[in-house]
């Protein structure tokens, strides 16, 4: 696995000689002094693991299902924007990239490629949305993403307003055009009608799911309270995230929040997903552990576009899947049901978090 480790960890800068500056400056910035941010990968190598020994691994199967969507791994892909910037054809190679590694990815409702240029690769997708001030032009959106084939909505949540980043050039349509940004309504939008919607609650999630027929997923939860009070409202899943420390800075790190939110909605039917700093199949088999149900990847998504489109994003996630096989092997698991959290041992501050009032 040693040179499998290499490339991953290698691949965000030689991505950066390849993008335009102020491009690979926007992928990697996160708000304020960057501590979420740096947070991120650290929290979840605080994990040390206790494996079972004289267990039958001569076979390991990381296939499951989300939503009802059978994947082969439990590695996705995340939303992001801006994708044709990393490469001509944008999400459509990341499609392809996914089908290939047998695995599903969220698509951005700001995309500048068309929903239905999704369709030839084969691969499951959600579409992730922001809720727009002028409603209809969120309808427009997930009309267009039902037509080509959706298989769920994720509501990101986490932003009623854009964090300012500390920095100039905090809000994407400051340098870049509408072009990049809006591939599936009718026109340029009103900059002001496209802004997030500050005012919305969890009805909202039934506004979705009506509107479009299809799961809501909650993207931004770090809190038990918030997730048992979303799922309430009809959330079929959500997703620990605290929007790769891009919008406040020294939010929880996702891998301490996740164990909270799992126990909030244990035995409602819901998924929990968790996303942020997963860099290692070592990350992954603790978010697993914890009780996700699979993990997004951000940002190591965008570096393998860069460099090699749809066949980078088909190594990034089969190389994490690799590296969860030989961490089960050696762990003594062979399915993913049995990963559960008596495989590791906690960090303090996540030791802490277990058990502790959903509300604290």
């Amino acid at each position: 696995m040693t040179g499998v480790a290499r490339w991953l960890d290698g691949i965000e800068e030689q991505a950066g000689g390849l993008l335009p500056p102020e491009i690979h400056a926007y992928f990697r910035r996160g708000a304020g002094q960057g501590l979420s941010v740096a947070e991120a990968a650290p929290s979840w190598d605080g994990f040390r693991l206790r494996p079972h020994i004289l267990r039958d691994v001569s076979r390991c199967d990381t296939s499951t299902t989300v939503l009802g969507t059978a994947v082969d791994t439990p590695a996705l892909i995340a939303p992001s924007t801006l994708q044709r910037r990393a490469h001509p054809d944008g999400e459509a190679a990341t499609a392809l990239g996914a089908a290939g590694a047998g695995s599903l990815l969220a698509v951005t409702s700001n995309t500048a490629v068309p929903f239905s240029a999704l369709e030839p690769s084969g691969a499951p997708w959600w579409v992730q949305v922001y809720v727009a001030r002028d409603r209809s032009l969120t309808e427009e959106t997930l009309r267009r993403a039902v037509a080509a084939g959706a298989r769920a909505v994720v509501l990101t949540a986490d932003t009623p307003v854009i964090g300012s980043h500390g920095r100039p050039g905090a809000h994407v349509a400051d340098f870049v055009g509408p072009e990049d940004l809006y591939g599936n309504v009718t026109g340029i939008p009103d900059r002001e009608a496209a802004e997030h919607a500050p005012d919305l609650t969890p009805d909202v999630i039934t506004w979705l799911r009506d509107l479009t027929g299809l799961p809501v997923v909650v993207k931004g939860v770090l809190r038990g309270d918030d997730a048992r009070a979303f799922v309430d409202a009809g959330a079929a899943g959500l997703i620990v995230s605290n929007h790769g420390g891009r919008q406040l800075d020294g939010l929880i790190p996702t891998a301490w929040a996740l164990p909270e939110v799992v126990d909030a909605v244990a035995g409602t039917g819901a998924e929990v997903y968790v996303d942020g700093g997963l860099r290692r199949g070592t990350h992954v088999f603790a978010a697993l552990a914890l009780g996700a149900r699979a993990v997004f990847v951000g940002r190591p998504a965008l570096w393998a576009l860069s460099l090699a489109g749809a066949e980078g994003v088909t190594r990034l996630i089969g190389d994490l899947t690799a590296e969860l096989v030989e961490t089960m092997r050696l762990t003594g698991v062979a399915e993913l049901p049995a990963i559960g959290r008596d495989l590791l041992h906690l960090p303090v501050d996540v030791s802490r978090s277990v058990g502790a009032p959903h509300g604290r």
